[in-house]
């Protein structure tokens, strides 16, 4: 189903040879927008290879959902099972370089039970210092504060993009582009298409929060090591709600130890609109109502949790991120999608550019819903990257071309850290040879992308 007309006046294109009168930035091999996990990937390695790259970010820093929207922890990188066994770690590549180098800073946790797999939970400084350290070291040029307004199209081919900041507009051409937006932005902009969610149904953002001043040994003892809530406080929450005079829409929530001494960090708050529609954080009507009912769940859930849990009696809220938590909005449509199947049968193909371990993680309601994959993983192909129209553009990140419930697995951090990975290799196999992202065998990839670490 094509929805860019869900939203008159979001295409934005300018033909190349008409372009408006506005000075060019700059003129670069390798364009990214969005500086997330897949952003922050794919300008390094593109880099690193020898490339002009820059990178535009409309925050001040990097981090994306993992930092602004505090989604917290690095998910995806190991195996979940049954079997009585500590984490085994499957995913590497660009994943293992960051994690490796936020952890030498103090700024990862060890492992930590979450159901049949693990996580680790970062702290989100840290997140973004070190994803400042790898794009300078990487030599790439870095714009923060800066919104991708319009593209430039040469026929069907991506030149570049309008920008605008507080110094006004401009444009920077590309012979490259890679969409990490998390939106397909870039994709939208230029008019091609998307889909969005199942049938126009999307995941549930949510308010994470951090709580700080709790008495860890108390709290562990009550709640366990598993970060998925047990059953003894879901039945809290149902008794809370139940004449208990509080409001708490989600009744299983997941809480983590952070690396900061008696913190906590909360995912609890499921955003839904007043009417109990969902909220199409596309739309800045619905991001804001997500936002403003989201801090007051958030005052609800602290509540909830100093009256109720031993350990938070005198705990305070220190931070929410500085937005909702985004799981889903726009998918592009690609020359090939992720499909549910390939999630469930745990497919592996020559063409993958990346172990998924994760499970069907879907948000919608009061309760989520978990389908686990044991003791396996499946891989997600390359042209799931490279919009079916188009040339000189792909993606990376959680807007890659993926069934609903596909998607629910594939777009957590560690993967976006190596979509990032793939789209720079990919990017680089172009520019080289020449070769349209359509062009390039998923198995050339991944073969480099094994040269650089990763795990296939």
């Amino acid at each position: 189903m094509f929805q860019a007309d869900l939203f008159p006046g979001w295409t934005t294109v300018c033909r190349l040879e008409e372009a408006p009168g506005l000075p060019v930035l700059a003129d670069v091999d390798v364009l990214v927008v969005g500086g997330g996990a897949a952003g922050v990937a794919a300008a390094t390695v593109a880099a690193e290879a020898g490339k002009s790259v820059m990178l535009l970010e409309r925050y001040g820093f990097c981090g994306g959902a993992a930092v602004a929207g505090m989604s917290g922890t690095i998910c995806g990188m190991y195996l979940a099972t049954d079997r009585n066994a500590g984490p085994e770690q499957v995913v590497f590549g660009f994943t293992e370089r960051f994690r490796r180098a936020i952890s030498e800073r103090g700024g990862l946790t060890a492992p930590q039970i979450y159901g049949k797999t693990w996580t680790v939970t970062h702290d989100p400084l840290m997140w973004r210092e070190t994803a400042d350290a790898f794009l300078a070291a990487a030599g790439v040029r870095v714009l923060f504060h800066t919104a991708v307004t319009g593209v430039l199209m040469d026929g069907d081919r991506y030149a570049g993009v309008v920008i605008e900041s507080k110094a006004g507009r401009s444009t920077v051409r590309a012979r490259r582009v890679v969409d990490a937006s998390g939106d397909a932005a870039v994709v939208a902009r230029a008019g091609h298409r998307y889909l969005f969610g199942d049938n126009g149904k999307i995941q549930n953002p949510t308010m994470f929060f951090r709580l700080g001043n709790v008495d860890m040994d108390r709290y562990l003892a009550y709640y366990g090591e598993d970060t998925i809530c047990p059953p003894k406080l879901t039945e809290a929450i149902r008794r809370a709600n139940d004449g208990g005079g509080y409001q708490l829409p989600r009744n299983k929530i997941w809480i983590f130890p952070t690396t900061r001494p008696n913190e906590l960090m909360v995912n609890a708050t499921r955003l839904s609109g007043r009417d109990e529609r969902m909220l199409n954080v596309i739309d800045p009507a619905d991001f804001t109502e997500a936002e403003m009912s989201g801090r007051l769940q958030v005052r609800e859930y602290a509540r909830f949790l100093r009256d109720t849990v031993p350990g938070c009696e005198n705990s305070y809220v220190v931070d929410t991120g500085a937005e909702a938590g985004i799981r889903q909005t726009r998918s592009i449509v690609g020359a090939e999608t992720l499909r549910n199947s390939d999630v469930v049968e745990c497919r592996k193909r020559a063409d993958g550019i990346c172990r998924v371990p994760w499970p069907i993680e879907l948000h919608a309601g009061d309760k989520p819903k978990l389908h686990w994959l044991l003791d396996d993983w499946y891989e997600v192909p390359y042209l799931a990257l490279v919009p079916e129209a188009g040339e000189n553009i792909i993606v990376a990140g959680r807007c890659l071309s993926a069934e609903h419930e596909a998607l629910a697995s594939a777009r957590v951090t560690a993967q976006c850290f190596e979509y990032g990975h793939a789209a720079a290799v990919a990017t680089v196999l172009s520019l080289d040879e020449d070769l349209r992202f359509r062009d390039i065998p998923g198995a050339r990839v991944r073969e480099q992308m094994a040269r650089n670490g990763s795990a296939f």
